[in-house]
């Protein structure tokens, strides 16, 4: 009965814009609420999409548990990339950050829910879209937009640009299409050959799913049952080309062929922490690779060059953001079920600006590299050498 009371006051605050029980205090403009945890409920259970299986015969769970605490993190987590890319396409049209630049919005449900399924000891391997998991992975904010700034504090420092940004356990951000694939083989089977317990998620796009690299490494990480979470991150679009143009087939599932895989609402965190966990968890146990196909989408063009509404319409896009949005599907799942107040959220998306602000101020006012630093840390470990430059006679020199 309880329970019952708190859900129908917290719809009522909600209606009318009051908290019941709420003591507020001004802070100049802003108004701070505080409310007992004992109002919120801590846990809750949600029917989550069933995913589509290919060579398995039962797949993860149709209902997911969520804590207050995971809610609230997932909200902070997908509610950050979001504004980092926002800010970064304002950075972008400003002329501050320059060369490529493909933003991740839409798609945080993706990161965030990877992230909360795997081990902060396993391995990640990504494309160019990489600015997400470069935060999920752990560098901040002011790393990641200082390095799109090409700043000396950047997390490459500001030598590697949008797509080459690295953190422990996390490889990048590739550039060439589809060749991070091979290399998160290459991770697992270092993994499995250090008998660590731990495994690879090597993340690729639709469209560098036809990619005959692609189906070489699945054939060897199959025949040595190698602990790799192969991602396939369907946007969509593969560029400016719609899948149905781009593949003979969109079950990029069923890929593997020989090797068992998921289909996955990529939209929905929930579905893609419970996906990402019953894969890693095949890894673990020893049965080899599995693909996982991830159903999102990108609210951005392909790039920054890239305005995304030559081959897809504004009102294709509107529609996904006012029925699919990843962050306004999870904000919808706290309010709904008393988990957090809509002044709590309201304080979580303020503090957020604040920070990539402060990033973005960072990143904007952070020196350039200097010259003689360019050649730096050519080798991990070896002493001062000398690097040619553009001609014979240009000389530079190269530290550890």
């Amino acid at each position: 009965m309880k329970t019952m009371l708190a859900i129908i006051s917290n719809a009522l605050c909600r209606i009318t814009g009051k908290n019941a029980g709420a003591q507020t205090v001004s802070e100049g403009a802003r108004v701070v609420v505080s409310r007992s945890l004992s109002d919120f409920t801590p846990q809750a259970t949600f029917d989550i999409k069933r995913c589509d299986l290919h060579g398995l015969e039962a797949g993860p769970p149709v209902r997911a548990e969520l804590t207050r605490e995971q809610g609230l993190q997932y909200y902070r987590t997908m509610q950050t990339v979001r504004r980092m890319e926002l800010k970064a396409d304002q950075l972008y049209k400003q002329k501050i950050i320059r060369g490529f630049c493909h933003l991740y919005d839409g798609q945080e449900a993706c990161a965030a829910g990877i992230e909360a399924a795997i081990n902060p000891s396993d391995h990640l391997i990504t494309a160019y879209r990489a600015h997400g998991f470069t935060f999920t992975r752990g560098v901040p904010i002011k790393e990641i937009l200082a390095e799109l700034t090409g700043r000396k504090g950047g997390v490459a420092k500001g030598k590697g640009g949008s797509m080459h940004m690295y953190a422990p356990h996390f490889y990048g951000g590739n550039g060439i299409v589809g060749a991070q694939v091979p290399l998160g083989a290459g991770i697992a089977l270092a993994c499995q050959y250090q008998g660590n317990n731990q495994i690879c998620v090597t993340l690729y796009g639709d469209g560098a799913a036809n990619q005959g690299q692609i189906f070489e490494t699945f054939n060897m990480a199959a025949l040595w049952k190698l602990p790799c979470v192969f991602v396939c991150e369907n946007n969509k679009y593969g560029m400016g080309t719609s899948v149905e143009r781009a593949a003979a087939s969109t079950d990029y599932y069923k890929r593997g062929d020989f090797i068992p895989g998921l289909r996955v609402d990529g939209m929905d965190v929930l579905c893609v922490r419970e996906a990402a966990r019953f894969a890693a968890d095949h890894c673990r146990a020893g049965k080899g690779p599995i693909v996982m196909e991830l159903q999102t989408y990108r609210y951005h063009g392909h790039s920054m060059s890239d305005p995304g509404v030559s081959y897809r319409t504004r009102e294709e896009i509107q529609e996904v953001r006012s029925k699919s949005d990843p962050i306004s599907m999870l904000k919808e799942r706290l309010l709904g079920n008393n988990m957090a107040s809509a002044e709590e959220l309201k304080e979580i998306d303020i503090q957020i600006r604040k920070e990539v602000e402060d990033a973005a101020q960072y990143a904007t006012s952070d020196p350039e590299p200097p010259l003689d630093e360019l050649c730096n840390h050519v080798f991990a470990s070896s002493p001062p050498l000398e690097v040619r430059g553009t001609n014979p006679w240009a000389r530079l020199k190269s530290v550890s």
